[in-house]
């Protein structure tokens, strides 16, 4: 069982550095691996990989579109090709680009999704990208990883560079806490993780809402609620069978996302629960609106994304039954 007192003693690391640094070191090991970006290397951290390795490194400019097709092309020329850039713009404006031309030829094409949710902060509405899993979720054979701190990025990504076919992988602009052992720390792709046992109710949790679920599962036990918090790394495969194991021992589901919690990792809860063990599920994310600009951590309170507002729905919650 892992237990958090205080969030704020933990080192904290940007997942989006975290995609970087693994870059550089696939760029080290594998020469085939080529990088590219539309125009943002400083803001994604493939700016990392630019300075080793700058006769593998592409910038499309600002042509998220033709960057997909690019990508699409050293694929097929023998090279294993990461592209990146905001999610708004990758997932949103690539999105017909990235079915048709990656992920209906299932082709060997990883993409790195940075400053995804509304921790972008004070870049706004725009480029909060709140919708970005719901989209890629509904492309048949795309697979979804949304790591939760920097040593489950690291494994993320180089999970994505071992298996064939198109992932989506989502970054963050945020500093988060880094709570993972990175000398026991075993990233399984498709398969969830029990951080914490319990037997009042199961939050399934992801990205850098893992943390905060923690913190707030602690509070929760000084209440007399045993929780059981879940990481979904991966959203798409999902873990059916554990989803519904913990569902049927807790009988009471939360989801925790920053994103809509239409299409996102509620929706794909939901939509799993419902057909192997029918439960109820409260789902807590963004409620169908779009961001706004602020501090990031005041954006994740005000949208009660953090411990206080996870600790506060779920009690209401239990308290309601």
């Amino acid at each position: 069982m892992l237990l958090i007192e205080n969030i704020s003693d933990l080192p904290k690391v940007a997942t989006r550095d975290s995609y970087g640094n693994t870059l550089v070191e696939l760029g080290r090991e594998d020469e085939s691996v080529v990088v590219l970006d539309a125009d943002l290397a400083a803001a994604t951290k493939t700016g990392m990989f630019q300075k080793a390795f700058p006769e593998r490194h592409i910038n499309c400019g600002i042509a998220e579109a033709n960057m997909v097709g690019i990508a699409a092309g050293l694929c097929a020329s023998g090279k294993r090709p990461f592209m990146s850039t905001f999610a708004m713009f990758i997932a949103g404006r690539a999105y017909e680009q990235i079915r048709n031309s990656i992920a209906y030829p299932n082709l060997n094409v990883k993409i790195g999704a940075s400053h995804a949710g509304i921790s972008v902060g004070e870049d706004g509405a725009t480029h909060q990208c709140n919708e970005d899993i719901a989209l890629m979720r509904s492309i048949p054979g795309m697979t979804i990883l949304n790591p939760c701190d920097d040593v489950e990025a690291r494994a993320a990504v180089r999970a994505a560079y071992e298996m064939d076919g198109p992932v989506y992988m989502r970054f963050g602009r945020l500093a988060v806490p880094v709570f993972n052992d990175p000398k026991e720390y075993r990233f399984e792709l498709g398969k969830g993780v029990v951080l914490r046992e319990g037997k009042d109710a199961t939050i399934f949790t992801t990205g850098l809402c893992v943390v905060e679920t923690l913190y707030a599962a602690r509070r929760l036990e000084k209440d007399g609620i045993d929780v059981e918090v879940v990481n979904i790394h991966t959203i798409k495969p999902l873990d059916d069978a554990l989803l519904a194991e913990s569902a049927a021992k807790t009988k009471n589901v939360f989801t925790v996302e920053e994103h809509s919690i239409i299409g996102g990792l509620g929706a794909a809860v939901c939509e799993s629960l419902s057909e192997h063990c029918p439960t109820k599920v409260t789902r807590i994310g963004i409620r169908d609106v779009y961001g706004e600009s602020g501090p990031a951590l005041e954006l994740i309170h005000k949208y009660g994304l953090d411990a206080e507002g996870i600790y506060r729905t779920v009690k209401e919650t239990l308290s309601l039954k």
